[in-house]
């Protein structure tokens, strides 16, 4: 029987660790939990710079439903790099202290951890960034950049196995 809702985790972005119904292991999910018919899984549809879309029909959690098959993840957004880091063993991109980082995510949650440029025209966001180990991303911290409701929406619907590493 699946789970009371007090406990089941919060609405949000999570990595699935093992499947969940038809769902397999290693998959980039908003969980939301509540609604009609009940807590579910939602699948991103598409990319706009680098933050991730998901599709407004999702799949209602099995009764044997564990929250334990989900990893929660840190939220989309810009970051500020607070200790020198690598993303993975192989040290094939460094990260700078006080560097403007924005991360996302890919399909299967891997964290992408992307460096926006600056220029005559204002702040660039790359299309592509680098997959970073989980264990690196205790070396961001969160900034808070204002969202403005409307204005032009960019579609990035690109396939998110296009990294550069």
């Amino acid at each position: 029987m699946m789970s009371d809702v007090s406990e089941l985790p919060p609405c949000g972005i999570y990595r699935t660790t093992k499947a969940i119904g038809g769902v397999e292991a290693g998959r980039f999910v908003y969980f939301h939990n509540h609604g009609n018919p009940g807590p579910g899984l939602y699948f991103p549809e598409s990319w706009a710079h680098n933050r991730a879309k998901f599709s407004e029909n999702g799949s209602t959690c099995p009764a044997d439903f564990d929250p334990k098959s989900l990893h929660p993840l840190l939220a989309e957004g810009f970051y500020r790099v607070t200790a020198a880091f690598y993303c993975c063993e192989k040290q094939c991109s460094k990260f700078e202290p006080d560097t403007l980082v924005q991360l996302g995510y890919n399909g299967a949650g891997k964290a992408l951890v992307f460096v926006p440029e600056l220029s005559g025209t204002g702040i660039s966001l790359p299309e592509r960034g680098s997959i970073v180990d989980d264990n690196q991303l205790k070396n961001l911290a969160a900034l808070r950049v204002p969202e403005r409701e409307g204005g032009a929406k960019m579609d990035l619907s690109l396939p998110r196995g296009m990294i550069v590493h």
